[in-house]
């Protein structure tokens, strides 16, 4: 995606995994381009403790160093949390078993303190790629506005700007779970890049391509990979779509490479029953509009499964 001399991406990825969000941080972690220093985990596909243990159990599976992982929020910041269970399974990886044991543990700092610190640190060379919900990126931006705002890119999956939504007709789980938390980040002056549904259903992976890409690999648990996937290619399918919408992986394709995107600087809100609202003012963000598919595609079946 990116040329050999690029530079590479330092990222934080914020995430609650969640079958694709585990399909998007082996496709971080094994991006030559990425430099992921800390993963902090946050309420929303499931609870925080299983999202947590599941980041491990992924870096296990990659059988790559462990990276820095910080639990976060256990609940959205006004409201009781929903989660997506009926899609990702009580696990949030499919409820397929099968995983290596976790070996390591969270760090003892906070995921907001995490979050804050990096910012601190490493200012507008840090890309902060949030794929759950918006709960500990908005906590981040209590806490310390001025470095939050510092940062480079801050790529967020969630919304449906023009399309209908995936758990109201106008409403994205993500702000669904936490549109307090969405509303404070949209309204904070961030150099946001909003990836919502109106990208990420045009981001559709093929399962006969996906498993006969994963039969080729020789990347570790590719066979693993196939059976936690099962649940959300039959899903999709069930719901009318041709393979397995990728939203999370597609917020880190757009992350590594912007190019895969056409962007379009618009004001967006967010009402109190998740809806992400355009709207005439001074842009708070760029929303991705259309996506140059099967670049993404090729590139992240690539990395995820050499």
């Amino acid at each position: 995606m990116r040329r050999s001399s690029a530079p590479r991406v330092r990222a934080v990825i914020d995430t609650d995994p969640g079958i694709d969000d585990a399909l998007a941080l082996l496709y971080a972690w094994r991006s030559p381009d990425m430099d992921v220093r800390a993963v902090t985990t946050v309420a929303g596909n499931v609870p925080v403790d299983v999202a947590t243990a599941n980041v491990l159990r992924l870096a296990a599976l990659a059988r790559a160093g462990v990276p820095r992982v910080a639990a976060g929020a256990a609940k959205p910041l006004a409201r009781a949390l929903t989660t997506a269970t009926h899609y990702h399974g009580e696990d949030g990886l499919g409820d397929v078993g099968g995983w290596p044991a976790i070996h390591a543990e969270p760090v003892g700092a906070d995921a907001v303190d995490v979050l804050v610190a990096a910012a601190r640190e490493h200012g507008p060379s840090l890309t902060l790629v949030a794929l759950g919900p918006l709960t500990n990126v908005a906590m981040a931006v209590q806490r310390d506005a001025g470095a939050v705002r510092g940062v480079g890119r801050v790529v967020v999956m969630g919304g449906a700007v023009d399309v209908p939504g995936n758990v109201t007709p106008t409403a994205e789980f993500n702000v669904h779970v936490d549109p307090e938390a969405a509303a404070i980040v949209l309204d904070a002056g961030l150099p946001l890049d909003l990836v919502p549904l109106d990208a990420t259903r045009q981001a559709v992976l093929d399962r006969a391509r996906f498993e006969t890409a994963a039969a080729r690999s020789r990347a570790p648990g590719a066979s693993q990979l196939v059976r936690c996937t099962a649940r959300g290619f039959r899903v999709d399918h069930a719901r009318g779509t041709h393979g397995m919408v990728l939203h999370d992986p597609l917020a880190v394709g757009a992350a590594l490479d912007p190019t895969l995107i056409e962007w379009e600087p618009v004001k967006v809100t967010v009402s109190s029953a998740g809806e992400t609202r355009r709207v005439r003012g001074r842009p708070n963000c760029r929303v991705a509009r259309r996506v140059d598919a099967d670049r993404f595609i090729m590139t992240f079946l690539e990395r995820l499964l050499p």
